[in-house]
């Protein structure tokens, strides 16, 4: 070994000679080739998929030609979020960003070599290590299909990796060399950008790499592990009575290890005859010596249980090795992550055996390309399938920068991260429609999380209609000026359908304000005749071209009651059209109560709020009119109209119809068919249609949301359900939940962050399923609050500053304060 007097120059003892052909040669003449997988996210994959990635790389192991390492690096860096300050376009984006600044999150990088071996050297132990030697000659491998035979090999390998759903990216050329190389990761522990050089290594007295204090523990002993293994686990933090949360077997030192470090997984391809060859000659040796030692006889018979099942079962005899790399800048956090990584092996039933004379050897033959230096005596003779099931399978989640989506956080420690869901999953195939179905008990965060998907949305240009009833979204509706239309005693509800906002009257119109005019005059179950609905009809067109010769004439209710008093009455009589084809006078007596001095008159001569196909942001707030038999039904028309007038005429515009609890009454009032035709049609025109529910029953006990809504929606959020836990299975039928998709929603809020303010909440995207938390910055949670004290606090002090904004900033400082 090096001792602590005696340094070396890295050129000298450096193990590598050159890159050719995108493969890295090593001074022994080993060629290496360099891969980077992308794995499934953690928490997103259920038994068989695990056990699917599993049997995957025994496959593609068992291809492998005799002579191959097979090598793969599993670097987990921390990363903290930095805010982006320029970027934010208004308050509440720019405090979400300094909430999550300096946010600390994993960041995973998963390398693959494989490296031939030149075939004329031996694999080395700890008393022979390229790293005291450094005048090896190299020596040419002769044979001209070489490089071929190995590139056949790499692909057929790749393809079983590829084929089992993991990404395989080959490293290449630059990138072998270049910044951030696989060979400077290692000799620089992760370092980032700001390590242009390679730094000193140093080992004794004191283990020192690139100023960290490293940390390795070795698997090198079949001793050290469990009698029995496997692909999955339970994660006991999220698993529950009725239903047990499968991860990765090696999650605990993966994702899960809040600290930087690096997995390093080998498995060696031998000769299976001469492996088996010389385990017999071991065991002819200890079963000689059995007399004298009873360790001896177990160890025979041990040898002996391996080979039979070798033979009977024609399993691959491999050696194998797993060692854990941890480190820290800061000395003083030895002992607590030397505690975090002993116990996270433990929670693999693994015994934590920490490395230290051994550690250099182990570190030198972790160089990308140095395979071939490793000591042999640190592995240990197994099979391909359970050395397997200890390779890093799951990685963090992912969030490509800048797309579209709604701002979440990772389940293990809340990063941020952009989660688009409407554009990416029909891209991808995932879905085929955005239509969105949310589930949530009271108390679960619905309102929270829906009030902060459609903010997302609106402010990334589209257009929001909601329909509530409990003011869940005045505050974010008077944050960002929209129009709130509710009913007040003093202030009743108001809409003016007659005014066109400078648009032409066109057929879509007419024929809005004709099934208006008709659901006015006549009742449910009154059926109106052909000649009444072309009446009407020219009713509208004679008013429009009355208008365009009268601009001084406000369009609305009341001068279209009058203009058919007077000038539509007279052209019936020019016309000689019966009263029996349409009586005027009957539409005008029943249409009364809406004209001026009628007892509503006030519902469809409304003078502000008017443009409504270009307001981005509209609340209909129905909670006192949802039992009112005549404004209900009116409202519900209008709200209709409203949408599909945006639906069809804002091209290449996204929009949103949002409908809160307010659906059941919609439903009953003999408007399903507007539903229906809503989630059936909207894809069509770049929209999408959410329903928001908290009970169950209300899925059950209505044909809507079941023919309707479920089927027609493609992604379906659900939140808290412990509440319905004993139940579920209901739920999971109606919404033809998988098994893995129910074993992610029974975990939601199992194990949240302690000292932190969030919900989990579930969302499927067809296929694919995952968990997240929705946590936001105090700003926002103001903004969202539904609260009473908190919404009234906010409600006044914006009355007294005139200024939400300045409101909800001037409240925050407050409750921070108040918390210091």
């Amino acid at each position: 070994m090096i001792s602590q007097k005696q340094d070396r120059e890295m050129e000298n003892l450096f193990p590598l000679l050159a890159v050719e052909n995108d493969l890295i040669i090593s001074k022994q003449a080993d060629v290496t080739a360099c891969f980077e997988l992308g794995l499934p996210e953690v928490f997103t994959c259920s038994k068989s998929q695990l056990e699917a990635l599993h049997e995957a790389f025994v496959k593609a192991i068992k291809i492998l030609p005799d002579g191959y390492i097979f090598h793969k690096q599993d670097w987990f860096i921390k990363w903290d979020y930095h805010a982006d300050l320029e970027k934010p376009n208004n308050f509440l984006d720019r405090s979400s960003e300094l909430f999550f600044h300096e946010r600390p999150g994993l960041k995973h990088r998963s390398l693959l070599m494989l490296t031939k071996r030149n075939p004329e050297t031996k694999l080395l132990d700890s008393s022979l290590s390229n790293l005291l030697r450094n005048n090896l000659v190299p020596k040419q491998i002769l044979q001209p299909n070489f490089i071929s035979d190995m590139e056949t090999a790499l692909g057929q390998f790749t393809q079983l990796l590829r084929d089992a759903g993991i990404e395989v990216r080959r490293i290449c050329g630059d990138q072998l060399v270049g910044e951030q190389n696989p060979i400077e990761l290692q000799l620089n522990l992760g370092q980032e950008k700001e390590a242009a050089l390679i730094s000193d290594i140093q080992f004794y007295p004191e283990w020192n790499i690139a100023g960290k204090h490293p940390l390795m523990f070795s698997i090198a002993d079949t001793q050290e592990l469990p009698n029995q293994i496997s692909s999955s686990a339970p994660f006991e933090a999220y698993s529950s009575d009725k239903s047990q949360f499968m991860v990765g077997y090696t999650a605990p030192i993966g994702c899960l290890l809040p600290y930087d470090h690096c997995y390093n997984q080998y498995i060696f391809v031998q000769d299976r005859m001469e492996m088996m060859k010389t385990l017999e000659a071991k065991r002819l040796r200890l079963f000689s010596l059995s007399a004298y030692s009873r360790e001896n006889a177990l160890a025979a018979d041990g040898i002996q249980e391996y080979l039979n099942q070798a033979i009977r079962e024609g399993s691959t005899p491999v050696s194998a090795h797993f060692n854990l790399l941890c480190w820290t800048a800061d000395k003083n956090k030895l002992a607590n992550m030397r505690n975090f990584a002993s116990a996270a092996l433990s929670k693999m039933d693994v015994l934590p055996k920490l490395e230290t004379i051994g550690a250099p050897q182990l570190y030198w033959a972790g160089i990308p390309g140095n395979e071939a230096a490793f000591p042999m005596n640190e592995s240990f003779v197994s099979f391909a399938e359970p050395a397997s099931c200890l390779l890093i399978s799951e990685t963090q989640y992912k969030s490509p920068v800048g797309r579209f989506g709604v701002r979440l956080g990772d389940r293990i420690s809340g990063y941020p991260i952009q989660v688009d869901l409407s554009d990416e999953p029909i891209k991808k195939g995932w879905i085929t429609n955005r239509n969105k179905f949310v589930l949530g008990p009271s108390g679960s965060g619905k309102s929270f999380f829906t009030n902060h998907m459609v903010r997302s949305y609106y402010e990334q240009g589209t257009h929001v209609v909601l329909v509530d009833v409990g003011h869940s979204y005045k505050g974010l509706c008077d944050l960002v000026g929209g129009y709130y239309f509710t009913y007040q005693e003093d202030k009743p509800i108001k809409f003016n359908p007659f005014f066109l906002s400078g648009q032409r009257l066109d057929t879509e119109k007419k024929e809005s304000l004709k099934t208006l005019l008709l659901a006015l005059w006549k009742k449910d179950d009154e059926k109106f005749t052909r000649s009444e609905y072309v009446a009407i009809s020219n009713a509208l067109k004679s008013y429009y071209d009355f208008l365009d010769g009268n601009s001084e004439v406000f369009p609305c209710f009341d001068t279209f009651y009058r203009f058919l008093e007077t000038d539509f009455a007279l052209q019936l009589e020019v016309e000689k059209v019966n009263p029996k084809d349409f009586d005027l006078a009957n539409f005008l007596y029943v249409l009364r109560p809406y004209h001026k001095g009628g007892e509503f008159d006030y519902l469809l001569n409304a003078k502000e709020n008017l443009d409504l196909l270009s307001q981005r942001f509209i609340v209909f707030e129905l909670d006192n009119i949802k039992d009112h038999p005549i404004l209900f039904p009116v409202v519900t028309l209008i709200i209709m109209e409203i949408f599909i007038s945006k639906m069809r005429k804002l091209k290449g515009i996204r929009k949103m119809i949002l409908i809160e609890e307010a659906w059941k009454a919609i439903a009953k009032e003999g408007m399903a068919e507007y539903i229906k035709y809503l989630f059936k049609t909207v894809r069509k025109f770049f929209g999408e249609a959410i329903v928001v529910t908290q009970e169950v029953d209300d899925i059950i006990s209505s044909p809507v949301v079941k023919d309707a809504i479920i089927n027609n929606s493609d992604c379906k959020i659900l939140l808290d359900q412990a509440k319905y836990q004993n139940k579920f299975h209901q739920i999971q039928e109606l919404l033809g939940l998988t098994e893995k998709e129910k074993m992610q929603i029974l975990s939601i809020n199992k194990a949240n962050e302690p000292g932190r303010k969030y919900k989990e909440v579930f969302i499927g995207l067809g296929p694919v399923g995952k968990v997240y938390r929705t946590e936001v910055s105090l700003e926002e949670y103001l903004t969202y609050s539904t609260e009473e004290s908190e919404k009234f606090r906010l409600d006044t002090l914006a009355a007294k500053l005139g200024d939400r904004k300045k409101a909800i900033r001037q409240m925050a400082e407050e409750i921070r304060s108040e918390g210091k």
